[in-house]
């Protein structure tokens, strides 16, 4: 466990460098949050006022929803994954180019980032089509049965995530269309750290504890408007915990976008880009 937490922090450590000379990369996250919260506002409000937010399920007779009725529901959560997906990518794609041209010695601008997405915004989007339709059927598959589904689905889930891990930062630097990119990140990662990989960092166990201050602040601020009826350094305190989760949520997403495409770096050429330690970049995932 300590191992891990050493690596994850030199990692860390390593992308938090990279994000220091282009900090502006941090309105890519902000810009990708924002908008995910509108599309789940687009697709939460009509659902939950249609009474449809849940998967059909049989009346109270016994009778099972019908087909229609299950094809309307599982085409709605197809067109919100795809939707929440295509921000996802788009915005991270951006902090993938950013970060390529860093590592290659230039200076990206803001600019630099909605370029290069927009010149891929068709494997972008077919990247997006793959992703949600792999998202609905382990939802389909966890649906069906919720203990033993939802384990099979969990299951697979992690394995999409290992295979997929440099999918990304292929689409984006070698503009490849997403089933080859597919296909490339799980060569490169079965070429460079065998089969069974195991990941041997974890940038949310560092953040979870990074957010532990946060959320004793803002505990502290319930706290104190609930003992002592100050309402104003009650609301201080919840704000700016808030304010906190914010900015680490951002400064995650960007580390972890930055480090993927350091990763693909060193799976493609054997050797760590500008600003990487190689040896900690090599020890990022071990055969299981």
């Amino acid at each position: 466990m300590f191992g891990r937490i050493s690596n994850t922090w030199g990692l860390m450590g390593d992308s938090w460098r990279i994000l220091k000379q282009d900090k502006e990369l941090l309105l890519f996250p902000l810009l990708s949050g924002i908008c995910c919260i509108i599309v789940i506002a687009s697709f939460a409000i009509p659902m939950f006022a249609g009474d449809s937010w849940m998967p059909p399920q049989a009346g109270e007779e016994g009778e099972s929803a019908t087909t229609g009725e299950q094809v309307a529901y599982y085409l709605k959560l197809f067109l919100f994954y795809f939707c929440n997906y295509l921000v996802i990518i788009f915005f991270n794609s951006a902090v993938v180019g950013c970060a390529a041209m860093r590592m290659n010695g230039q200076n990206p601008t803001l600019g630099d980032g909605f370029r290069i997405c927009f010149a891929r915004m068709p494997l972008i989007v077919g990247w997006a089509l793959i992703a949600a339709t792999v998202g609905l059927i382990l939802r389909i598959i966890e649906d069906k049965n919720r203990k033993i589904g939802r384990l099979i689905a969990g299951l697979l889930g992690m394995a999409w995530t290992a295979v997929s891990f440099l999918v990304l930062p292929i689409l984006v630097i070698e503009k490849k269309d997403p089933i080859t990119a597919l296909k490339e990140s799980t060569i490169m990662l079965k070429r460079t750290w065998g089969e069974q990989l195991m990941c041997n960092f974890s940038f949310g166990l560092i953040f979870f504890l990074l957010f532990l201050p946060g959320i004793a602040l803002a505990a502290l601020g319930i706290f104190i408007g609930i003992s002592t009826q100050n309402a104003v350094v009650a609301v201080a305190c919840i704000a700016v915990a808030v304010i906190y989760f914010i900015a680490l949520s951002l400064i995650q997403s960007a580390l972890q976008v930055i480090f993927q495409t350091a990763l693909y770096y060193y799976a493609k050429h054997q050797t760590a880009p500008a600003g990487f330690d190689t040896a900690t970049l090599g020890g990022a995932m071990y055969r299981k």
